[in-house]
């Protein structure tokens, strides 16, 4: 679920920045003064001598890097299969799926970048409507179309107004790099350097605020600026733009929503940050020296690739659901939203499947900072279409490592009637391509926090059904009892609530409590 949290200068503020430390997650608010779940107490204190199962974890996102050397021995293998022949070894219709299996490729390659799903609707929608200069025979769904088209043309012109301002953000700030004549340009250069114009004087003062957390202005450029520009370079070139359609490369039937047996064996794919690190949050390999230290020990990552640069598309989530399923995972991780879902059914009718399967389903809350409950439109989601409600479901918002007033993370959704708990989503430390690692915020990243400890609970305590561990998990919560900030319209002062206002449980999860529960019961 990737959402871009820099609004440079011209189009708004930059980051806040995070104090950074490694494993803040794993750790203990009373022992350590953070508010992690308590992983390493756990550990410690509860499961000392104590040996658990292998689980199957379930990661439905852009890919998950095979190779990482915090993950390459904690993942699923399928023994049935022999790696390279391109031969459907164990007959479950996908060859050489040893570490799992991507919707979004084939053998003519992968799908990188994908259109926002509101784009495909009024890509399908247009053909019927056509330009909205003359009334259509049939007008059914018209008044719908006017709307939906309205924000598309908003969306887009936004776009391509954030494109133009960062860019020209760029400009100003080579110029200025140009005109100190050095390099790297570090603060004291700056604080030393008068600028030549407005432009200049506004450019240099944010930089001055910035170099107080990156060391040189090429650092700041390249994980801030860089950033912005592809982000917005890519909604205008892909995810809004109507004529871009990445579906065949794929090579499936995309109007049979029902068609499940294609795609390709590459789970890498060319994109495998997101996946990666929320892979490496779930089980990387604890106390080894390197990286992150996951949070479950017994965990397997099954890796399917299901979820773009873009939105993904319903009928690749409801077979990754399928996929995961039928190959034994206990826990699935979904990291990803989207507030469209013209193919909910499928999906639904997939979650269903996966429920009588014993499976429990943890799912990102969003990185909007809005309330849920009241917007309703935020997708995959616990309630189905037929008015039933999926039972093994938790919805997770992003917590920070304080426990303080900014205790919710800025970005993070919440819905007193949606969102069920928080976890640590800020700044948290994890594994990325090519054996690296790098911090990231999101909800993407509380919702593998949650999925770990699902695991750990079903690694020790095998015998409990999906509901009773999802039950632990929000009954064993640590409750917040101050108030919590959330972010008001325009330049309000944040609004101070009551965590109960904000989930289900008031509270954020915590291992050592679940553990302690699981073994009562």
């Amino acid at each position: 679920m990737k959402k871009w949290n820099v609004l440079l200068a011209i189009c708004g503020t930059l980051t806040i920045a995070h104090a950074q430390m490694p494993n803040w997650q794993n750790l203990d608010l009373q022992k350590d003064s953070v508010f992690g779940i308590s992983t390493e107490r756990a550990y410690n204190e509860l499961l000392k001598n104590k040996k658990g199962t292998k689980v199957i974890v379930a990661v439905i996102d852009s890919g998950v890097d095979t190779a990482h050397e915090d993950l390459k021995s904690v993942l699923w293998i399928n023994a049935k299969e022999k790696a390279g022949n391109n031969k459907d070894d164990d007959r479950n219709h996908y060859a050489d799926d040893i570490n799992g299996w991507s919707f979004i490729g084939s053998d003519k390659g992968n799908v990188v970048y994908d259109n926002l799903e509101l784009t495909r609707i009024i890509r399908k929608q247009q053909a019927r409507f056509g330009s909205l200069n003359s009334v259509p025979e049939d007008t059914t769904g018209l008044g719908a179309y006017k709307q939906l088209r309205t924000e598309y043309d908003r969306q887009l012109l936004q776009a391509e107004q954030q494109l133009k301002g960062v860019t020209q953000f760029a400009t100003v700030l080579d110029s200025l790099v140009a005109h100190i004549g050095k390099t790297p340009v570090t603060l004291a250069d700056l604080k030393a350097y008068k600028a030549t114009n407005g432009a200049e004087a506004r450019i240099k003062g944010i930089l001055e605020q910035q170099l107080e957390r990156y060391p040189d202005v090429a650092t700041f450029k390249e994980r801030e600026i860089q950033g912005a520009l592809d982000h917005f370079k890519e909604l205008v070139d892909y995810q809004l733009n109507l004529s871009y359609d990445s579906r065949p490369v794929v090579g499936d039937d995309y109007n049979n929503v029902t068609q499940r047996y294609y795609g390709s064996s590459d789970v890498c794919g060319p994109d495998a940050d997101h996946g990666t690190h929320v892979a490496g949050i779930i089980g990387g390999i604890r106390h080894n020296g390197l990286g992150i230290d996951g949070i479950d020990d017994q965990v397997q990552i099954m890796a399917v690739r299901a979820v773009p640069n873009g939105d993904e598309r319903d009928k690749d989530i409801a077979n990754a659901i399928r996929y995961a399923a039928d190959n034994g995972a206990k826990v699935i991780n979904m990291s990803f939203g989207k507030p469209y879902s013209p193919d909910k059914k499928e999906v639904d009718d997939a979650v269903k499947y996966a429920l009588s399967k014993d499976i429990l389903f943890i799912h990102a809350a969003g990185n909007d900072g809005e309330n849920i409950d009241s917007i309703n439109v935020f997708y995959p989601r616990r309630e189905f279409l037929d008015g039933t409600v999926a039972n093994a479901w938790i919805e997770v918002g992003a917590s920070g490592m304080a426990d303080d007033e900014n205790l919710v993370a800025s970005f993070s959704n919440y819905g007193k009637n949606t969102v069920d708990v928080f976890a640590p989503g800020v700044a948290i430390y994890s594994s990325v391509p090519g054996s690296k690692y790098a911090y990231h915020d999101g909800t993407s990243m509380a919702a593998p926090v949650v999925s770990g400890l699902a695991a750990l609970i079903r690694s020790y305590y095998p015998n409990l059904t999906a509901v009773q561990v999802k039950d632990i998990i929000l009954k064993s919560a640590v409750p917040v009892k101050h108030p919590v900030a959330i972010a008001a319209e325009g330049n309000e002062e944040p609004a101070m609530v009551s965590m109960l206002d904000l989930c289900r449980t008031g509270g954020v999860v915590n291992a050592y409590y679940a553990l302690k529960m699981a073994a009562g019961m």
